[in-house]
């Protein structure tokens, strides 16, 4: 009996770990997402966590199914009070992100609606520009793939790039849909706090809000992708930009986020890649596409980390037509 006891006490403490992980999972979703005041906030995120404590402290004692099943049902209750939380099309949205991408097919053609051209002087300070614009599909001949560091080598925003035979490109950029004034962070993005929006912009938009504006460390990596397969991601992307217009979605940190979203549409025109954590740490993505051979091989990564880079091209650049052309001056091709 003894020993049968003592066989228990193991799992009892995994048991305690995943109430305290889903109790702590529970508060942050009352935080982010209840709609009360700040203090209604404070006392209901903190009354569950102390009931995650308590429930977890009686799994050691005689008090430990009555306890349980307490927390069971408060749990219970939160998830379905979550899964009826769903996400709107429809808000007072930042002006960046107040047009989501569509795309009209027509055979080879396709007419891109709400490619966002802004003219950026400062992050508050910018003409906003919505047009639309037509392509042939057949005319894309290849991808490249633009990451924006602010914050060390291991986070970083994905943008990606379609390049057509006439020199012009179109770029895609997954973002949070942000509300007017809203912030991000990175601990609300797990709790359905943004809607997902998916940008096609310009390059003199979207590449230089972040090297020029922003001050952002832009990095540009040539892949070695044939013309019939990056015409299948632009309409991946393109249909992706459809699905999203109709049905909003929630953007989740680890989840649902730049570099996430683009993986899963890749996947589709290479099936069989393998997942790895560098997906999830998305500024070491191009370590990953080296590695997968993806991308200039013909140099050490070291080398072709630091002829990606391309901040000061673009200050040189600046605002000329010619944007896209001259920041790649330098850049190594994909052999």
């Amino acid at each position: 009996m003894k020993l049968s006891r003592l066989a228990r006490y193991p799992a009892f403490a995994v048991l305690a770990v995943v109430v305290l992980l889903i109790g702590s999972w529970c508060s942050g979703a009352i935080w982010y997402r209840c709609g009360c005041d700040g203090a209604v906030r404070v006392l209901l995120a903190g009354a569950m966590a102390l009931l995650s404590v308590a429930a977890a402290f009686c799994l050691a004692t005689r008090r430990r199914w009555p306890a349980m099943a307490i927390y069971c049902f408060v749990v219970g209750g939160l998830l379905l009070w979550w899964i009826s939380i769903l996400p709107a099309g429809s808000r007072e949205w930042a002006p960046d992100v107040a047009q989501n991408a569509t795309a009209a097919f027509d055979g080879d053609r396709v007419v891109v609606g709400n490619v966002r051209n802004f003219t950026w002087r400062s992050e508050t300070d910018f003409d906003p520009v919505w047009e639309k614009r037509s392509y042939a599909l057949s005319h894309v001949t290849e991808v490249d793939l633009i990451m924006s560091y602010w914050m060390g080598e291991a986070i970083a925003h994905t943008i990606v790039s379609v390049g057509f035979d006439d020199g012009n490109r179109l770029a895609f950029s997954i973002e949070i849909r942000k509300e007017v004034n809203e912030v991000f962070s990175p601990i609300a993005g797990f709790f359905k706090e943004y809607e997902l929006a998916i940008v096609a912009a310009d390059e003199r938009d979207v590449v230089r809000l972040r090297s020029n504006v922003r001050g952002e460390d832009v990095r540009i990596y040539r892949m070695k992708v044939n013309p019939g397969n990056a015409q299948r991601l632009l309409r991946l992307y393109l249909e992706e930009a459809n699905d999203l217009a109709r049905t909003p979605r929630f953007y989740n940190t680890l989840t649902s986020n730049c570099t996430t979203l683009v993986f899963d549409l890749v996947k589709i025109v290479y099936p069989g890649l393998p997942l790895d954590g560098r997906i999830i740490l998305s500024g070491y993505l191009p370590d990953y596409a080296y590695e997968l051979g993806a991308t200039n091989t013909h140099m050490s990564f070291d080398k072709l980390r630091e002829l990606s880079k391309i901040r000061d091209n673009a200050l040189r650049a600046d605002t000329a037509p010619n944007f896209s052309a001259k920041i790649r001056e330098g850049v190594p091709p994909p052999l």
